[in-house]
Formats: structure tokens, C-alpha cells, sequence
């Protein structure tokens, strides 16, 4: 299936997330050590049709959905999102996963981070993007922390696994504190 370079970075770049990619998201989704610092993803049942369905509505909806691809191989690694867009505010919402534990550590999610980040802030205009993890998912939270995110609140004891209590980590970033990787180099 074919992937489109959206934007390009020396690792990875973004492509169009189209209901073809359903399956390796459906098999990501219930994987739990993939899907267990997503949110709901680790409790909820998914099967692939939904999967189709849920991508297939994002794209009806224009949503910013992006599959994240390696560069050298075009395999489809994982996948970013830009949600609850507000043009009045100038902000969003973003999430991410690298979901082949192959790529986890080597840099592709803070690059896949920087593009949607370039893509938010000089595409879209926006100027503030806020994005929430759990406390034990110390290597999202150093990812975040090397792209520029900081901290902004804490919602203490938000997810409960088993027996144990971990705070919601909220942090943003402003379009003033982002130097563009692809975007600005593109204009005269």
C-alpha cells in the first residue's frame, strides 16, 4: 500500500493515515504493551472493521491523522494525531505512538513529534499544543521534555492498573518555542 510524503524528516515522515493501514493499527491497538500508555486503547476491544470505520470517519472529517513511516524501509512504524482543533484559540490536542517496538528509543518519535509539530504551527497557524501521558511512561515523558514540551498540571491518581495509582501528566508547547524542521525551509 502506498504511503505519501507529507512532510519529510531524516528518519521518518508523515503520510496520510488511510483505511488500508487498519490492520497494523488494529494489531497495535491490542497489543497491551503498545496500547497500555495510550489510554483506552488497552481496555477496549478492537476488531478491524472498526478500525477501518474509525479511520475511514477521521478522513471524512478531515481529521489531521497522520501514519508515521521509515523513511529507509516505507514501513508504516506507528501513527500521530492532531484533535480537538480550535481555529479561535489557535490550539490542539496531539497524540502519538511509535508502535513497532523495533523503533522504540532510536529518535523516531521525536522526530514524527517535530513534524506534526511543523505541521501544526506553520500549516495550521496554531500556537499552542497541549498533549497528556501517565506518569510511568518515563520515556514518552524525556521524548516530550527533548522536543520542548513542558510540563503544565498534573491530575493526580487518574489511572488506576491493578492495584497501582499513576497521575495524568499534562504538558503544551507554544509555536514561539518551535523552530521549524521542514516548513520555513520550503519559503523564500
Amino acid at each position: 500500500m502506498p504511503h505519501y510524503r507529507k512532510l519529510v524528516g531524516e528518519k521518518c515522515y508523515l503520510s496520510p493515515l488511510t483505511p488500508e493501514d487498519a490492520e497494523r493499527s488494529t494489531q497495535w491497538d491490542n497489543d497491551l504493551e503498545v496500547a497500555l500508555p495510550l489510554g483506552d486503547e488497552a481496555w477496549t476491544p478492537t476488531g478491524l472493521e472498526g478500525t477501518r470505520e474509525q479511520i475511514a470517519e477521521a478522513l471524512r472529517q478531515h481529521a489531521h491523522l497522520f501514519g508515521i513511516v521509515d523513511l529507509a524501509s516505507d514501513e508504516l512504524i506507528g501513527r500521530c494525531v492532531l484533535f480537538q482543533v480550535d481555529h479561535v484559540t489557535r490550539s490542539a490536542m496531539m497524540g502519538i505512538v511509535i508502535s513497532e517496538k523495533v523503533y522504540w528509543g532510536r529518535g523516531y518519535g521525536r522526530e514524527a513529534i517535530r513534524l506534526l509539530l511543523d505541521y501544526a504551527f506553520n500549516l495550521l497557524n496554531l500556537n499552542s499544543i497541549m498533549l497528556g501521558t501517565f506518569s510511568f511512561n518515563e520515556r514518552a515523558l524525556r521524548c516530550y521534555r527533548a522536543v520542548g514540551f513542558r510540563e503544565i498540571g498534573r491530575r493526580r491518581q487518574a489511572r488506576i492498573v491493578g492495584d497501582r495509582r499513576y497521575d495524568a501528566v499534562f504538558m503544551d508547547i507554544l509555536a514561539d518555542e518551535f523552530e521549524s524542521p521542514v516548513v520555513r525551509g520550503l519559503l523564500p
